[in-house]
């Protein structure tokens, strides 16, 4: 005789043993150093990455894609102490939304995520000597949104066809893949050098235009790949470079509590959601991300025209993409 209940959802060991962790070490720290007042001045930054942190765990954008802007054009945040916590507390959210995906056994593609995350390394250590001290972020910043709107648009248009076929994983990958997922995945990380983030998003695109796999699952693969990487970035800027800001570690200490639930709350929701319900998430998201960017950058007409033509060049390139695979 069957049972009328539904199944009930365990939240894995593993993440409540790393979310107890980072709590009793955060709540020791707090109070040893009697600094909990320090949420009198950073309350606005706690409130951006609650919504920031959901938003990681529930998409290919990491937390810096919502927090990046906001702290910098809205905060007056300097855009590498922005980008410096963003490695530090995407390290503490993208952790547990990892560990609660990899305990709950959510489907991910491991091909995806080996080839991306480990030419991502090279990328996001070339990216951060070589590139971070040439490139504006602003510039940079109105760049990528244009981009990621246009791969937002024809996503829109490829899912629009009714015998759109999707698959969980890359079909009977070959070296070329191999290869191709390693250059994504080295351009990926020096995006990433640059906000904190942009990896996930940059490969997620190939993997749902080119290669057709589902978004339930290319969305915790980014977030597993986006872990690997922000780890890396924060050790690099801590222990390595060492500008890691007192700004940076007072803001991420404000956080720390906060993302540890909210990014695997978001992984959690995602995981109970159809397909096309992600991809609508992730349209709305794209659009409010380009036009709040175009809001507080005030870009010149120039500046406007420019991602116009990257815009139409991305809707492009990306629906060329994706007729290539059919």
């Amino acid at each position: 005789m069957q049972s009328d209940k539904l199944p009930k959802t365990k939240i894995p060991w593993i993440y409540l043993f790393f979310l107890a962790t980072v709590l009793v070490v955060w709540f020791s720290y707090m109070f040893s150093k009697d600094i909990i007042d320090l949420y009198s001045r950073r309350w606005a930054t706690v409130l951006t990455m609650i919504f920031g942190s959901f938003i990681a765990g529930a998409s290919p954008e990491g937390s810096a894609a919502v927090a990046y802007p906001i702290f910098t054009l809205i905060l007056k945040i300097r855009p590498e102490v922005a980008r410096n916590f963003a490695f530090a507390i995407q390290s503490i959210g993208m952790t547990s939304a990892t560990l609660l995906i990899i305990g709950m056994k959510i489907k991910v593609d491991w091909t995806y995520i080996k080839y991306v995350a480990f030419a991502g390394i090279f990328g996001l250590i070339f990216g951060t000597y070589y590139v971070v001290p040439l490139v504006s972020p602003v510039q940079a910043k109105l760049f990528f949104v244009s981009l990621w709107l246009s791969f937002g648009i024809a996503l829109w248009l490829q899912n629009r066809r009714p015998d759109r076929a999707v698959f969980d994983k890359i079909q009977h990958p070959q070296t070329a893949d191999f290869i191709r997922l390693m250059a994504f995945g080295l351009v990926g990380g020096v995006i990433s050098s640059l906000f904190g983030t942009g990896i996930n998003i940059f490969t997620f695109c190939l993997m749902t235009i080119y290669y057709r796999v589902s978004e339930k699952v290319a969305t915790p693969s980014s977030v597993i790949i986006m872990t690997i990487e922000t780890i890396l970035g924060f050790f690099l800027h801590a222990k390595v470079i060492k500008d890691f800001q007192d700004e940076a570690f007072e803001i991420w200490l404000a956080c720390v509590p906060f993302v540890a639930v909210f990014a695997p709350l978001g992984a959690f929701v995602i995981n109970k959601m159809a397909r096309k319900g992600i991809a609508k998430i992730l349209y709305t998201m794209l659009i409010i991300q380009f036009f709040g960017a175009m809001y507080v950058i005030q870009p010149s007409l120039n500046q406007i025209l420019v991602c116009g033509l990257i815009l139409i060049g991305g809707v492009g390139i990306f629906t060329y993409m994706a007729k290539l695979r059919n």
